[in-house]
């Protein structure tokens, strides 16, 4: 299974090589590579198809992530990517402290729900100690605290067709020409439910910090760092993704990322 894993990581090295070869705050020399009609971009998705579904069928659903111990946290949380949003609702939010923040939950749920992140904290909450692996190359252990978020979707009680939970952040993303366009992200309900998938608050036994995407942040601990949504304003469960962006299923991904990013 190490093996697997290893080659899986070598392979997203290779195949997000334009990706990775420029950082996580905009992507316009990918438009022509990666753009809908490049054959670059077709062998992509063909690889990226296959690999989630063979390593859907080796590791079992409820595989965990590694964890650590608390001696090997040894530096705060690495930001990159958007790490202080200045979209107005945002800046609003952070001047009371969050008080006013309220997580959103809808879409094909039987209970559309709000909650205040001090009802978020009152819940059931998991600790984790574990390591987050870049796309850029770099990783950094550290520890979350946070609600699963099986227990927000129990709360509100998906219906039947139900299969993809997408995240709406608070971040704009500038792709210049283009206009600024909220950061969003989406993951499988195999991964959704998964013990380690929380809907993180803290990091490191403190506040998390707007630096590392305050107030609320997804940790979903088998998947590379780009698919751990920041600024989270917002669930939605969907049975497709195809109404979202180019219908990639997230803000990197319409600019050629893999949807699937397990390692």
């Amino acid at each position: 299974m190490s093996g697997f894993i290893i080659n899986r990581r070598r392979f997203l090295t290779v195949a997000g090589a334009a990706a990775s070869s420029i950082p996580l705050s905009g992507c316009d020399a990918f438009d022509g590579l990666l753009s809908n009609q490049s054959p670059v971009r077709d062998v992509l998705a063909s690889a990226n198809s296959l690999t989630y579904r063979v390593q859907r069928m080796l590791i079992d659903a409820d595989a965990l992530a590694p964890e650590f111990s608390a001696s090997e946290v040894r530096q705060g949380q690495r930001p990159n990517g958007s790490t202080d949003p200045t979209d107005a609702d945002y800046l609003a939010l952070k001047a009371k402290t969050f008080a006013d923040y309220r997580l959103t939950v809808g879409g094909l749920v039987e209970r559309p729900l709000s909650f205040s992140l001090d009802e978020l904290r009152n819940m059931p909450a998991r600790t984790q100690i574990t390591r987050h692996d870049c796309v850029e190359g770099w990783s950094c252990i550290a520890k979350w605290t946070g609600v699963p978020l099986a227990t927000i979707l129990d709360e509100a009680k998906m219906k039947p067709e139900a299969r993809f939970v997408v995240f709406y952040c608070y971040d704009s993303m500038d792709l210049g020409l283009s206009g600024a366009v909220r950061y969003y992200e989406s993951i499988d309900l195999i991964d959704a439910r998964h013990p380690q998938t929380i809907l993180a608050y803290g990091c490191n036994d403190e506040v998390l910090r707007v630096a590392n995407g305050a107030p609320l942040r997804l940790r979903v601990e088998r998947q590379l760092g780009y698919k751990m949504a920041k600024y989270v304003r917002g669930i939605e469960l969907v049975s497709t993704l195809a109404p979202f962006g180019s219908g990639k299923g997230g803000f990197w991904e319409d600019l050629g990322y893999e949807w699937y990013a397990g390692i």
